[in-house]
């Protein structure tokens, strides 16, 4: 069967499916997979501070980033809350930030911004680079993943499919969401701190110096209660629709939080990510938009 499209929202234009979703998500599972997440932004930082600089902006310990080593990062509101969240690799002389779409013009001015004095130059490079998640078992990033000169995307695809299946967003989606690796815009929302959606020791590095919110990252670290949490949901299965993202989750009738991603898993069936206030019970059956829910902790 011939490529289904996702049709709108954040991946709209990348790839859903082939027509047979759990082969995708075995191959996915097998490590003899592959995807093409062309429709990503990439911004380059070059310059001989850029490490530096980098790192004291993120949440990220830059300063010795590696060629060749992918990690996540996040820029943080003053108060500590999620602004941007992005991958990052270094190629010896520029720094790519892999990030969603929708985010990147803000995130480019932002950089720009803040370029102060120092040896460093910003630019969107989404016409020049593609990621491509490269087969291999799916690390903590969801990775592999490596760059692909956009000249050379048919080429790379055509060799990645003499080894590897190729798989869409439905398989991505699920393995994402069985991993509990949240994504910002779908488990986060305007008021998200980190403390609450499980990146603290991974995107979030504990042993770094200042930036931009870590005040309220470490007091509330050092207290062990952050206001919400990440949970996964099991959902009921009987109904074919998906409660929508975004959607507000009931405990005996009182709200206690939303729902981020939904997804079909080849496995655990219908799954999600979803953030509830931290005193909801975890034996608690919840409801979305009427379908029960139970809860599975993550953070």
């Amino acid at each position: 069967m011939s490529a289904v499209i996702v049709e709108e929202g954040v991946d709209k234009g990348a790839i859903w499916h082939f027509g047979e979703p759990v082969k995708e998500a075995r191959a996915l599972e097998a490590g003899s997979a592959w995807a093409d997440l062309s429709h990503l932004k990439i911004i380059a930082v070059s310059g001989q501070d850029r490490l530096k600089w980098l790192h004291d902006l993120t949440t990220q310990f830059l300063n010795d980033l590696s060629p060749d080593v992918w990690k996540a990062a996040m820029i943080l509101d003053p108060q500590g809350h999620i602004e941007f969240q992005f991958n990052v690799v270094d190629d010896a002389t520029t720094t790519w930030l892999i990030l969603d779409p929708g985010y990147s013009d803000a995130l480019l001015a932002y950089l720009t911004k803040m370029k102060f004095m120092l040896r460093v130059d910003v630019r969107d490079a989404s016409d020049e680079l593609a990621v491509f998640k490269a087969p291999g078992l799916t690390n903590d990033l969801g990775g592999p993943f490596v760059l692909v000169p956009r000249a050379e995307i048919t080429q790379i695809s055509s060799t990645f499919n003499q080894v590897a299946t190729q798989v869409g967003t439905w398989a991505l989606d699920a393995e994402r969401v069985a991993a509990g690796r949240p994504r910002i815009g779908f488990e986060t929302d305007h008021k998200s701190l980190p403390n609450e959606i499980g990146v603290l020791n991974g995107a979030v590095h504990m042993s770094k110096g200042c930036y931009r919110g870590q005040e309220t990252v470490a007091k509330i670290f050092n207290l062990g209660k952050p206001p919400r949490r990440l949970v996964m949901l099991h959902l009921d299965g009987s109904d074919v629709a998906f409660p929508s993202k975004g959607a507000l989750i009931q405990n005996e009738g009182t709200t206690v939080g939303f729902i981020g991603t939904v997804a079909r898993h080849h496995e655990l069936g219908t799954i999600a990510l979803a953030i509830v206030k931290r005193t909801t019970p975890m034996t608690a059956t919840l409801t979305v938009e009427g379908v029960p829910a139970s809860q599975q902790g993550i953070v």
